[in-house]
């Protein structure tokens, strides 16, 4: 698509991590699917993680995805191979994996030269990709990969300061200037919102370029989030487009299987053991690809799931195993499954047996639920996932909040939440009554909806629709002034 002789050429630039990388590339395959020439751009180390979901879209598509690389820069401390923030062996050399990202900036330029796409979409994390476009001009759309809630959150809390101007101990406080009220204790708000913070001047840096750059994708649906829709693009003042749920370009089971890393657990085995439970009767715990439990976290989540006598599944990261209870899997094994490693997790969520979700309240996660329409227990831990809870349990209300009040990344400082609390909200969330059915049809409206918005004519599909055709224009306009200035060029020379 595009003018005369002149197809759209969009380039996606995603951050390296799995919750980044998964759905910039689903979005992608949604623009290939409307005609546009795709590119995504990454380093080596994480081609494998995306090859497998490239090569699915090459066969459905006219209009192929292709993946261009570049070196992974090498920085002193970082371990080799560690081109994923989900490989890193420790948080702790978080700030060695952004300081090669940095380093990315040429190469990056060198593609850009290279390819000279029409548009790049680039994430939040890589704000100076919005210099290097400018300097060429190129328009830049930032991926956030947060909801639209989350946006008006951040912005409200950059506008008005309300951390700043709180007067005396007080430990809780109202977000000012949204549709809503919103009240969040003053510990769930991420420290890098706070300006003594470290990371202050980066988060400044990317607020910065967002506000500079052509517009901002933002993985959901109009349905969900209407008024905070409206409230970014009228009230804060920014294009944005809302491109999602992006999982859903995912139809069969196949894909759902093989999005991202080659499941340790087969899909098939998932399922067969799915199979044999009772309608909405599982309980499905996963707390995302870069959490960090302690071994004594862990162990009361399990000893909370085995107290609760639901059937669930329980999803793990390599090196969990030494955390389990002893004699736990045989005590639970006719109604438990543990899931080591990468889980099938939209397969797991669309089986008719799974009626609740305990989850981290990443956005991808959370979204992933929604579209599932399984109610939600939160868990959040960091960044802007305290937001997410809020959105789930008080507007949308459609989960159950574990009741963790601290944001923190640092292991050391997470409040340890004991078995009884967590079978407790389980069964909150899992048992009968009238609010946790409400809570159940909710869900399932939600659902719906977040499939329709996918469908030809739903909201995301016209707005994706909208964002091409703006961007076709646009090329339009560029096309016609370089024929303007060769005509002229060649008018003089004639002269």
């Amino acid at each position: 698509m595009g003018s005369e002789g002149h197809t759209l050429h969009i380039l996606f630039f995603p951050f390296m991590a799995q919750g980044h990388m998964l759905p910039t590339v689903d979005i992608a395959k949604l623009f290939a699917a409307h005609g546009v020439k795709t590119t995504v751009l990454t380093t080596p180390g994480n081609v494998p993680i995306i090859q497998t979901s490239i090569d699915r879209a090459k066969a459905q598509s006219h209009h192929p995805i292709q993946i261009h690389t570049m070196p992974f820069p090498s920085v002193a401390g970082l371990p080799e191979g560690c081109e994923n923030a989900s490989f890193l062996p420790s948080n702790d050399i978080s700030h060695l994996f952004f300081e090669a990202i940095g380093l990315l900036r040429e190469p990056f330029s060198g593609v850009l030269r290279e390819l000279r796409p029409d548009c790049v979409v680039t994430d939040m994390f890589l704000p100076w990709t919005y210099d290097v476009a400018a300097e060429l001009g190129i328009p830049r759309i930032m991926f956030n990969g947060v909801s639209f809630f989350s946006l008006c959150v951040f912005d409200s809390l950059d506008r008005f300061n309300p951390l700043g101007n709180l007067e005396g101990e007080a430990d809780s406080f109202v977000i000012p200037g949204l549709p809503h009220k919103v009240e969040m204790l003053m510990s769930q708000v991420p420290d890098y919102l706070r300006p003594e913070s470290p990371e202050a001047g980066f988060f400044k840096m990317v607020r910065e370029n967002d506000a500079k750059s052509y517009g901002v994708l933002v993985n959901s649906f109009y349905e969900l989030e209407p008024d905070y829709t409206q409230h970014y693009r009228k009230v804060v003042g920014r294009k944005a487009w809302h491109v999602g749920p992006v999982a859903l370009c995912n139809e069969g089971i196949a894909e759902r299987n093989t999005r991202g890393s080659q499941p340790s657990n087969n899909g098939a085995e998932c399922l067969t053991w799915l199979n044999g439970k009772s309608p909405s009767s599982v309980v499905y715990a996963c707390f995302g690809s870069l959490f960090e439990f302690s071994c004594a976290q862990l162990r009361e989540i399990m000893l909370g799931l085995e107290a609760c006598n639901h059937p669930f599944i329980f999803v793990i990261r390599k090196g969990g195993n030494e955390c389990i209870p002893e004699g736990f899997e045989d005590r639970v094994r006719e109604r438990g499954l543990i899931i080591r490693g990468w889980a099938p997790q939209i397969l797991i969520l669309n089986h008719p047996a799974v009626g609740g979700f305990l989850t981290h309240c990443g956005w991808n996660s959370t979204l992933e639920g929604i579209s599932a329409g399984v109610p939600l227990l939160a868990w959040p831990m960091f960044a802007e996932q305290f937001f997410n809870e809020k959105l789930v349990v008080d507007l949308l209300k459609i989960g159950v909040a574990v009741g963790v009040k601290k944001c923190t990344s640092k292991l050391e400082e997470r409040e340890l939440i004991d078995a009884e609390r967590i079978t407790g909200v389980i069964n909150q969330l899992m048992d009968d009554g009238e609010e946790a059915d409400n809570r159940r049809k909710r869900a399932k409206e939600l659902g719906e909806m977040a499939q329709k918005a996918v469908e030809k004519d739903g909201s995301s599909y016209v707005d994706i629709g909208n964002l091409i055709h703006e961007l076709m224009e646009r090329q339009k306009i560029i096309d016609r002034k370089l024929i303007d200035v060769s005509n002229t060029s060649i008018g003089v020379q004639a002269a």
